[in-house]
C-alpha cells in the first residue's frame, strides 16, 4: 500500500457506524464517519456527504484535514485467523508431545521456558514449559483452559496442550517479534510515533474489553504481557492470574493471601483488599497507557512498592510524561479514579482511543497540532 490508502469499514465499538483509516506511508490513522439524523456522512459538520461515494470523492481531492488526500483503496492481505492446529484439536486439545519441534527460546521465568517451534513440522507455534516442582500443574492448566474459551482477534489463542507427562506444554499460537515492553524499549522512540502507540493502546483496549463482556479479569494486565505480531498486531497475553467472576458476587474475585501482585500496576483496593474487578484491570490499563508513552519505561522509578502504596493512598498519580499529549494524560487520570466505579470501561476506552485522531468541529485544529 501507498500514501493515501484507505479502508472505510463498520466501526469495532459502535456497531452501525463507521470509521475510515488511512494510511499516511508511515502509520495508519482512524477517524470516525458520522451519520446525519435525516441521512449522510461526515467528518467534520462544515461539509456533509449523500452518499459514502461522494465521502471518497471529495476527500480524494481534498484532504481537508485528513492526514493524506485518500488514494487507491486499501489492498487485502490474508492473514489467516487460526484458532486450532486443526479441526481434531478444536475439542480434543491433548496432543503428542513428538509432534512438536523446538526452535528457538525465547525467553525464561520463574515457572519454565516460552520456545518458538513447530507443529508437524508445518505449523508455528510458541510452546510454553512448566518446571517440574515449581508450581502446582493444576495452576499453570487453569491458564490453559481460561484461554480455550477466549476467541478474540487480540487475545492469543491457545492451540493444545501436553499434561501426561513432564514437563507440561501450553502450545499457542506465535507472536514473532515478542513482549511489547521489549519491543518498546528497543525501539526507545526511533520509529514509533505517537499515532503508533495510540493504535498499540486501542488494539489491547479492543481485547479487553472482549474480556469485560466475558465477565473475566487478566489481574495482571501490563506491556510484559502484551504480544506483538507482524503487520502491526498486539494481543493480550498471559491469563496465569486470570479469574472468571460472577455478576452475583459483585463482579469481584478475591485473591489468595499468598498471591504475590506486581503492585506497581495493581490498583489500591486490590491492595488493600486483596480483590480484583474489571476495574482493577482497567487501572493497569492506565500504567499500561504510560508503559506505551514512555517506550517502555518503569512506572514510579526509584520508588519500593511500599512507597507507590503509601503515595498512591495520598492521593499521588503519576505525573504528565514530557511527550504525552494532555488528551492521552486524561484517559490515564480517568483509568486511576480512586473510586472503581468512578473508572471508564473497556468499551469506551477502545472507542476513545479509535476516535483519538478525530476529525470534529470542536478538534478540528488541534487534531492536525496532535498529528505533527
Amino acid at each position: 500500500n501507498q500514501a493515501g490508502a484507505f479502508l472505510i469499514r463498520e466501526s469495532e465499538s459502535l456497531k452501525g457506524e463507521f470509521s475510515l483509516s488511512v494510511f499516511d506511508g508511515e502509520f495508519v490513522k482512524h477517524y470516525r464517519i458520522r451519520k446525519l439524523d435525516e441521512g449522510g456522512f461526515f467528518l467534520s459538520r462544515r461539509r456533509t456527504f449523500k452518499t459514502l461515494n461522494e465521502f471518497v470523492d471529495y476527500y480524494s481531492k481534498n484532504n481537508d484535514g485528513l492526514c493524506v488526500k485518500l488514494g487507491k483503496p486499501c489492498l487485502k492481505v490474508q492473514i489467516p485467523t487460526t484458532f486450532d492446529l486443526s479441526y481434531k484439536t478444536v475439542d480434543q486439545w491433548e496432543i503428542d508431545r513428538n509432534s512438536l519441534k523446538f526452535l528457538k527460546k525465547l525467553g525464561s521465568g520463574q515457572f519454565g521456558e516460552v520456545w518458538e517451534g513447530l507443529w508437524n513440522n508445518t505449523t508455528p507455534v510458541a510452546i510454553k514449559t512448566l518446571k517440574p516442582g515449581s508450581m502446582d500443574p493444576k495452576d499453570f492448566l487453569r491458564e490453559a483452559q481460561i484461554m480455550k474459551n477466549l476467541r478474540h482477534p487480540k487475545l492469543i489463542q491457545l492451540y493444545a496442550v501436553c499434561t501426561l507427562e513432564d514437563p507440561i506444554y501450553i502450545i499457542t499460537e506465535l507472536m514473532r517479534y515478542g513482549s511489547l515492553l521489549e519491543y518498546l524499549q528497543n525501539d526507545a522512540g526511533s520509529q514509533i510515533c505517537l499515532s503508533h502507540q495510540i493504535d498499540m493502546a486501542a488494539q489491547v483496549a479492543s481485547g479487553m474489553a472482549y474480556l469485560e463482556s466475558q465477565n473475566y479479569i487478566h489481574r495482571d494486565l501490563a506491556a510484559r504481557n502484551v504480544l506483538v505480531g507482524e503487520h502491526n498486531i498486539y494481543k493480550v497475553a498471559d491469563f496465569g492470574l486470570a479469574r472468571v467472576f460472577k455478576v452475583e458476587n459483585e463482579n469481584i474475585y478475591e485473591a489468595k493471601h499468598e498471591t504475590k501482585l506486581p503492585v506497581k500496576w495493581t490498583a489500591p483496593e486490590a491492595i488493600h483488599c486483596n480483590k480484583f474487578s474489571i476495574k482493577s484491570d482497567v487501572w493497569s490499563f492506565g500504567i499500561l497507557l504510560f508503559e506505551i508513552i514512555t517506550y517502555g519505561k518503569m512506572p514510579y522509578a526509584g520508588m519500593a512498592g511500599h512507597q507507590v502504596i503509601q503515595m498512591l493512598d495520598k492521593g499521588y498519580r503519576l505525573p504528565q510524561p514530557d511527550n504525552c499529549p494532555k488528551p492521552l494524560y486524561d484517559i490515564m487520570l480517568q483509568c486511576w479514579n480512586a473510586e472503581a466505579k468512578g473508572r471508564p470501561t473497556f468499551e469506551t476506552l477502545q472507542w476513545q482511543l479509535e476516535d483519538y485522531f478525530e476529525v470534529g468541529d470542536s478538534s478540528y485544529a488541534d487534531t492536525r497540532t496532535i498529528l505533527k
